[in-house]
């Protein structure tokens, strides 16, 4: 009795012949991608990083840089063309270049803006199209476009002015100091108000009030004014005195930013003359009028002592 016939060999050729097939057509598909390649010239766009931060204030640089890079997924040498839309701002990048097949080029995009230019962010747009392939133009190709953003950062910078930098008082008075405070950075502002050395004058007896301890600037707007409220010491005695009065001023976004501290302060020198006495400048007024009246009574006394009296006898009358 003879014996089956074996499936083992049938499933074998079965698998050898579907591995065959999948390798044919893997090929021909290569072939077929290579072939569409050949046919229809390419260009990839990508840029790191997307976001270009620039420091525009007095002395900064005001540059950002971004780099791209150009892929070539074609059989060609393929010459692009590169194009940049600024959105107002200067630029610095190749006006083509050569990406050899299967290769990628990067190049380099600058970016400046203006001075003390406004806090904001501005889009800026690469693009790169193939103008020839292998030497041949490309009237069909597209462009392939990347977009950037280009932050122009915000600075603080501030002026402060006293209307009175010298001001004479008397003790125990009230008198109102005023400020200006100029917000020269590029945006809206708040400004910290202060007097320094509040403690020193405090203690040498002044009372020190400020009605505002901040206020909101636009920026390049007119100045603020702000005020301090003072009242003179109340002293005895005869010297006189000279003290300073320290305004300040603070911008709020140096501090938010955590960058160095902008602030500014602005000196005002006082002059508090003697203590004022009740009747005390009466004194000097009696006095002139003593030393006056001593003055005529003794210019009087020489001029009286000058006059003679003529007391001789007459002369005798002949006797005839």
């Amino acid at each position: 009795m003879g014996r089956a016939p074996t499936v083992e060999p049938v499933k074998s050729v079965f698998r050898m012949t579907m591995l065959i097939a999948i390798y044919v057509l893997s090929t021909w598909a290569g072939t077929v991608d290579n072939a569409q390649a050949q046919v229809n010239p390419d260009i990839s766009l990508t840029c790191s990083p997307t976001a270009i931060e620039i420091d525009v204030a007095p002395g900064d640089t005001r540059i950002g840089t971004t780099y791209c890079d150009a892929s070539n997924p074609t059989l060609y040498v393929e010459k692009v063309n590169i194009q940049i839309t600024a959105a107002g701002l200067t630029y610095s990048a190749p006006g083509s270049i050569t990406v050899a097949a299967g290769d990628t080029t990067t190049f380099e995009v600058v970016v400046r803006g203006e001075d003390q230019m406004t806090e904001g962010s501005r889009q800026v747009t690469v693009s790169a199209r193939v103008d020839q392939a292998n030497g041949a133009p490309c009237p069909t190709c597209t462009s392939q476009t990347t977009s950037l953003l280009v932050v122009v950062k915000q600075f603080p910078m501030l002026r402060v002015q006293a209307d009175e930098p010298f001001k004479q008082l008397r003790p125990k008075v009230d008198y109102i100091f005023e400020f200006k405070i100029y917000n020269d950075g590029n945006n809206r502002d708040q400004f910290f108000i202060a007097v320094s050395n509040r403690d020193d004058l405090a203690d040498s007896g002044f009372q020190i009030s400020l009605p505002e301890t901040n206020t909101w600037i636009e920026s390049k707007a007119p100045p603020q004014k702000m005020r301090v409220m003072m009242r003179t010491p109340k002293k005895q005695g005869w010297s006189d005195h000279y003290y300073q009065l320290d305004f300040q001023a603070t911008s709020e976004h140096s501090i938010r930013s955590g960058g160095t501290e902008m602030s500014q302060t602005q000196m005002v020198t006082l002059y508090i003359r003697g203590v004022y006495l009740p009747g005390f400048q009466l004194i000097p007024s009696l006095m002139m009028l003593g030393l006056a009246a001593a003055f005529v009574s003794k210019r009087r006394s020489e001029d009286y002592s000058e006059e003679t009296i003529d007391i001789t006898d007459p002369p005798l009358m002949p006797l005839y």
